[in-house]
């Protein structure tokens, strides 16, 4: 049985990963000293958002839940490899730090609220930790 019902899941997974990657791109920006409007926070979360729709885009055809661990695992590296090459290919900076913080910061967010969750249903002795549909 899955972590969450199937039709709960997928709205979850979509709203939660696009909201970690705003949170990385606006305290990023913010910790800068740059701009956290709509129009900055864009340009910066766009190649983020691309690679976790493509790690989502790549779990619903291998028919994972979206809101497993392993699921969270998968968006967290598409986010971040795609992130990174689109914002290099686009002029964005690639610096090693950057990099470095990217893989942590989108790893404990992406991979964190997907741990969260399933220590929680987990605690509750309701659902499996790692679900398939």
């Amino acid at each position: 049985m899955p972590l969450l019902a199937h039709r709960r899941a997928w709205p979850i997974a979509v709203a939660a990963d696009a909201v970690a990657v705003l949170v990385f791109v606006v305290i990023g920006r913010a910790n800068h000293g740059e701009s956290t409007g709509a129009q900055g926070v864009w340009h910066t979360a766009w190649p983020f958002l691309l690679g976790a729709a493509l790690g989502l885009a790549l779990t619903a055809y291998s028919k994972v839940t979206p809101t497993a661990i392993r699921a969270g695992v998968r968006v967290w590296v598409w986010t971040v490899v795609i992130g990174l090459v689109v914002r290099s290919a686009t002029g964005g900076g690639t610096a090693p730090a950057f990099v470095v913080v990217a893989i942590v910061v989108l790893g404990v967010l992406l991979v964190g609220w997907r741990a969260a969750l399933a220590w929680t249903t987990w605690r509750s002795g309701r659902q499996r930790l790692f679900g398939r549909r």
